[in-house]
């Protein structure tokens, strides 16, 4: 029996010894690449502390960011060309995996919502 104790707290000690902890934070800055549910398409975006840079089609957009938690954000365009442009973006994180996260989202005031998958791919 005691030796029984001694394999299973070895055993223990050795699944949990490479366990990464998820900081959540991680995903406030880097290199992200995009894609909604129900589209092909995807998008590359680029985080600092402040700004999105997003590309999408060869088009830049460039997008102020503002973290409400760590599993929520709103983007506003910094140089909006029409109404929907000036439209702040809301996005919740709804789960996370290793280094992607799903998201859903809308523009304020409205019903529709997107939903999608981010991945980051560099720090």
């Amino acid at each position: 029996m005691n030796k029984l104790v001694i394999i299973f707290s070895c055993f223990l000690l050795l699944s949990c010894g490479d366990t990464k902890k998820l900081d959540i934070r991680s995903f406030r800055t880097g290199t992200f690449e995009t894609s909604l549910e129900g589209s092909d398409a995807t998008s590359t975006a680029t985080r600092n502390k402040f700004l999105q840079i997003e590309t999408y089609n060869s088009q830049k957009d460039t997008f102020e960011i503002k973290w409400k938690s760590n599993f929520e954000y709103i983007l506003t365009k910094v140089n909006p060309k029409n109404r929907l442009d000036s439209t702040r973006f809301f996005v919740r994180i709804t789960g996370v995996k290793g280094n992607s996260y799903t998201f859903r989202a809308n523009y304020e005031g409205s019903n529709f919502k997107q939903k999608g998958t981010v991945l980051k791919i560099a720090d």
